[in-house]
């Protein structure tokens, strides 16, 4: 893009370079259909293997991300005040 904004003959040259070559890409794969249908099969592989990858990477960052709240903790959890065991003794 910017060979073609530059007015020097070498930004020229590069531009038409750059057009030349994409023009030829486009007749390659006009005349040869099987590389067309490969270079496409390819596109869409790795489209799914960018969902793919970026759905792993969500799950990670949840696992990452700390719990909402704590959570209640479950089974039988006896609560006493400060009871004393044992002997009583005798304070005087």
């Amino acid at each position: 893009m910017l060979s073609s904004e530059l007015r020097s003959e070498r930004a020229v040259q590069v531009n038409v370079a750059i057009m030349r070559t994409f023009v030829s890409l486009r007749r390659m794969l006009s005349a040869d259909e099987s590389l067309s249908r490969k270079l496409a099969e390819l596109e869409r592989r790795l489209e799914r293997n960018d969902q793919a990858i970026r759905s792993l990477f969500d799950a990670i960052r949840q696992l990452m991300a700390p719990p909402d709240a704590p959570r209640k903790q479950i089974g039988f959890h006896v609560r006493e005040g400060r009871g004393s065991y044992g002997k009583k003794r005798n304070r005087t």
